[in-house]
């Protein structure tokens, strides 16, 4: 019997290994170290499972691409499980929030800044709304560095007292 085993494991190998080894790489996407462990997992079992190969009446070779194929649908189940995390409870759907009160304040500081002087309001659109740091703000309108800063601080502070004279609180 177990010599039976062995030669039929050596048949095997002879017979079916170069295309199981192919089939095995296009299956885990030509990854050598994955396709290495199916193949020596499909000829296991093959091994251990000798008797019914040789009782077979369909073709071994597919019986071996039939387990490969098993194995590695096996391993990405498995993977997938232990990614997935499991809920108790299906999350609720929010519903979408209003935006009404963001869109009327943008409004109301785009009026804001309509108040200010052009070189004020030109400093704050270059650094708060064009997000461009102070030496790019200089460089793009023209002025020294320690312009812009000292534009910025007193252009907020305008831009605060007109909010405060519509009625916009802190």
């Amino acid at each position: 019997m177990a010599d039976s085993g062995a030669v039929l494991m050596k048949q095997l190998h002879d017979e079916h290994a170069a295309a199981l080894w192919g089939y095995c790489l296009s299956l885990t996407g030509r990854d050598h170290a994955r396709a290495e462990d199916v193949v020596q997992e499909t000829l296991l079992r093959a091994w251990r499972n000798h008797d019914r190969l040789e009782e077979s009446r369909g073709s071994v070779r597919s019986w071996l691409f039939t387990v490969a194929r098993n194995i590695v649908i096996d391993e990405w189940r498995t993977k997938r499980t232990h990614s997935e995390l499991s809920v108790a409870e299906v999350p609720e759907v929010r519903e979408p929030s209003d935006q009404t009160d963001q869109m009327l304040m943008s409004w109301v500081v785009a009026d804001a800044l309509l108040a200010l002087s052009p070189d004020h309001r030109a400093v704050l659109v270059e650094c708060y709304f064009k997000g461009a740091s102070v030496a790019q703000a200089a460089h793009r309108l023209g002025i020294p560095d320690g312009t812009v800063k000292s534009r910025t601080h007193y252009a907020l502070q305008a831009l605060r007292l007109r909010l405060q004279e519509m009625g916009v609180g802190a």
